[in-house]
């Protein structure tokens, strides 16, 4: 109790913090991450289920040949574009780390710099998935070709809509930080994001190993 109220005393009148000595906002991001973990733990959960099953290819790790396909199909999957993408969106993180940080020191500056980085990764990290989507596509592999890629694009798919709502709560806050500031009072928003943004990193990470690096 003692720490709940000394972190009341410090905090903004606007400020609601719970008995738990948490602010409310924060409390409600990090249960919607909880829901959130069960929502990309059951796509991960069908990707598995389904991985090796499909009957026709083209196939994550393997080369498709006649007469299972039409044409001969090499290995789906590019490993070093996803590396790289991967390295950009957990290059993202660290700036994320960075624009916190600034808010929470008043640095106006710094915090509009690394906000902007942070979104441009993010959107960076979107272009490597489109392109991905369309060599994909390209290369004979869609949502209703087989299993693998019904499953790959759902999976894949919802984190990069997950991504792109982040990249769209970043904009809003760097453009609330053009406008007006974000000074300290304003760093629980930006934790709030940051949390959000950490969690689509770590799932990402979990999708990576499991659907690019494990065969």
């Amino acid at each position: 109790m003692a720490s709940a109220a000394l972190a009341h005393s410090h905090a903004p009148e606007h400020a609601h913090y719970t008995s738990t000595g948490l602010n409310s906002n924060k409390i409600a991001i990090w249960a919607f991450i909880g829901s959130e973990c069960f929502f990309f733990a059951s796509l991960i959960s069908t990707y598995l289920i389904y991985k090796g099953r499909s009957i026709v290819g083209p196939f994550p790790h393997e080369a498709c040949n006649p007469p299972v396909c039409a044409t001969a199909l090499k290995p789906i999957l590019n490993i070093p574009v996803t590396s790289t993408s991967t390295f950009v969106l957990l290059m993202s993180s660290l700036a994320m780390v960075l624009a916190h940080s600034a808010v929470v020191r008043g640095d106006r500056k710094y915090s509009k710099i690394w906000l902007a980085m942070t979104a441009l990764l993010g959107s960076t990290f979107l272009g490597f998935q489109a392109y991905e989507f369309t060599s994909f596509v390209h290369e004979g592999l869609k949502i209703t070709t087989n299993l693998f890629g019904s499953s790959f694009f759902v999976l894949t798919g919802f984190h990069g809509a997950h991504v792109t709502a982040g990249v769209l709560w970043l904009m809003t806050l760097l453009f609330i930080d053009i406008r007006r500031g974000l000074a300290p009072r304003d760093a629980i928003n930006v934790d709030c994001c940051a949390l959000y943004w950490h969690f689509v990193d770590v799932v990402w990470i979990a999708i990576f190993t499991l659907v690019y690096l494990i065969k």
